[in-house]
């Protein structure tokens, strides 16, 4: 191709691809406009257009109401439960077992003998002390009689008397000696599985039995620290057995522990649940909640977070214009974010699509705003167990 063709494509090419950028490029007049070209085509415009150019059209943005959000007004944890009174019965003494009155699983009333050791040696010796008190007062009544005849003196009768009175501490002391051989229940309660059977040798260290008031189930669990202060005697609570987690029993805290431990920095609670139709048994794990009054937070939608140089922020639409207000981030949940500042409160509404082209002050105009809806209640704390 002869070179004055090319150069005559080339040109073409140029003057086309000028044209598309005048066309088609939204700021080519004003640049053309700088530059000393096309002056007359900007200056044409009708003067009516100006002011509807130089003011712009309202930023259009999607807002979001701020709602009411309560935090730290539910305390869960998971507790260990034990019988309201628990004895682990062993004997005060040594001894072949001879017989087992009760049945393992069986209600026992205070006083109900349980087992019974051998007690000939302890039954002799009752007998021999209520022969030697026996003789003790015959012997005190004689030297009664002799001294009324001055036969006797006031020492014998003393002594006499002290006799008699060692001759009944010594009864008392074969009694009881007898006595502790019958094993009795000190509490009222349901017996567990015996662990020992009629003729074996037991000790003062053996468990021939333990009996469990279980009429009312005591939870052992920890709180947090934070929540130290907040837990009182009476206080209401509810629990329901990890094994049953439909049935919630209402409890009350019963006692409250002196001290947050300095290793896991929680305090040790107890609370107590009736256990009316006997379903909850010692040993038993419990989710516990207890409910607080809580701290109050306007809540925005994640979306109106935003972020600066000096931090977060939100657009709180006033009178239809934007207003750029710092808040601090008190929680993130899932579909809401609780926030502290002093110029916005639950009412408001914030901008949450848009934000890019929302400038301090300027006026905006609301495309669509969404429904205020219920923010859900924040997670319970979870506490440990015992």
């Amino acid at each position: 191709m002869a070179a004055w063709k090319q150069l005559l494509l080339a040109l073409v090419v140029v003057i086309a691809a000028a044209a598309a950028w005048v066309k088609f490029f939204p700021g080519a007049p004003e640049i053309l406009a700088g530059w000393g070209i096309g002056s007359a085509s900007v200056d044409a415009r009708p003067r009516s257009e100006e002011p509807r150019r130089n003011s712009g059209p309202q930023t259009a943005v999607i807002t979001a109401p701020v709602v009411e959000a309560v935090i730290n007004d539910r305390l869960s944890a998971i507790g260990t439960g034990r019988a309201n009174n628990s004895v682990a019965l062993k004997p005060y003494t040594s001894g072949r077992l001879t017989k087992i009155e009760v049945i393992s699983g069986r209600r026992v009333e205070t006083g109900t003998v349980i087992a019974l050791l051998d007690s000939e040696l302890e039954e002799v010796a009752l007998d021999r002390a209520k022969i030697a008190l026996a003789d003790a007062e015959a012997k005190l009544e004689r030297v009664r009689s002799l001294r009324t005849t001055n036969t006797a003196t006031q020492v014998q009768v003393t002594d006499a008397e002290l006799v008699v009175g060692n001759a009944r501490l010594a009864l008392r002391d074969a009694q009881l000696n007898l006595d502790r051989r019958a094993i009795t229940a000190p509490i009222e309660g349901i017996i567990g599985i015996l662990p020992v059977e009629a003729g074996n040798y037991v000790t003062t260290d053996t468990v021939i039995a333990t009996i469990d008031d279980r009429s009312r189930i005591k939870i052992d669990f920890y709180v947090p620290e934070r929540f130290a202060a907040e837990m009182a005697v009476g206080d209401s609570l509810s629990a329901s057995p990890i094994a049953r987690p439909d049935e919630v029993f209402a409890g009350t805290v019963s006692a409250v522990d002196n001290r947050v431990d300095d290793k896991s920095r929680t305090l040790l609670v107890q609370a107590e649940v009736p256990n009316e139709g006997d379903t909850l048994r010692a040993g038993m794990s419990f989710r516990v909640l207890v409910k607080f009054p809580g701290d109050t937070y306007p809540s925005v939608d994640p979306l109106a977070i935003q972020w600066g140089t000096d931090g977060a922020f939100v657009w709180v639409i006033r009178d239809g214009k934007a207003r750029r207000t710092p808040v601090r981030i008190v929680q993130r949940n899932t579909e809401s974010v609780l926030v502290a500042a002093e110029g916005i409160a639950p009412g408001d509404t914030v901008v949450t699509e848009g934000v890019h082209a929302v400038r301090d002050g300027a006026e905006v105009l609301v495309a669509r705003a969404q429904p205020s809806a219920a923010i859900p209640a924040a997670p319970a704390v979870t506490g440990s167990g015992s």
